[in-house]
């Protein structure tokens, strides 16, 4: 089974390029789902999260917002929440190439948003970057409910920069164009690796 990791920046189109996978039949796991899932109501982070960082469970599930008060600009306690989640995350993982192995599905695509900066990379076979102009990008992003520049600006200084990525990903998906233009890259890309990787993958 062929892995291909999934990756780029805010505001890129990620979320539509798997999408488009998906719509190919081709699995797609969601760094990004699974946390939702874990920090939802009965979810499997809750409670260790709940005890390491005191009064960030609301209803019942994690609030994002009061655990960030409590990780922002602490180092120490940034470290302590990636040592509950991502097990639990590697967990998830784990049970959805299984299944798929199981069903004998020849590509999966793991979406991970901080693929490189986590070294993440090394789990993959290959990684696709999306990726669009830095003036798309930051309309697209400053278009979102609650956005700002301040915020846009923030949440980049932590991402690597989409050049040194483009350098580092064997795979590029550029969605500076029409849907249908990127549909037809996903689609490419996906025939590309049937070509390049033949009976291994089995792909049609």
């Amino acid at each position: 089974m062929f892995l291909l990791g999934l990756t780029g920046s805010i505001g890129m189109g990620k979320t539509t390029v798997a999408a488009m996978f998906m719509r190919q039949d081709v699995p797609v796991l969601s760094a990004d789902e699974v946390v939702h899932e874990l920090y939802a109501p009965n979810g499997a982070a809750v409670k260790p999260l709940g005890e390491a960082f005191p009064g960030c469970i609301v209803n019942a599930a994690v609030s994002r917002p009061h655990l960030s008060q409590q990780i922002i600009a602490d180092k120490a306690a940034l470290l302590r929440l990636e040592a509950i989640v991502h097990p639990l995350v590697a967990e998830k993982r784990q049970a959805f190439l299984e299944a798929n192995r199981k069903a004998n599905k020849a590509l999966v695509v793991l979406d991970i948003p901080l693929l490189y900066e986590t070294g993440a990379e090394k789990e993959v076979d290959a990684v696709v970057l999306v990726s669009t102009s830095a003036e798309e990008q930051r309309q697209r992003v400053l278009d979102r409910p609650g956005m700002t520049a301040e915020k846009l600006d923030a949440i980049l200084q932590r991402q690597m920069p989409d050049t040194e990525k483009q350098k580092q990903a064997q795979h590029l998906i550029n969605t500076g164009c029409s849907l249908e233009a990127t549909q037809q890259q996903v689609d490419k890309l996906i025939a590309d690796l049937s070509c390049s990787h033949g009976p291994t993958l089995g792909l049609r």
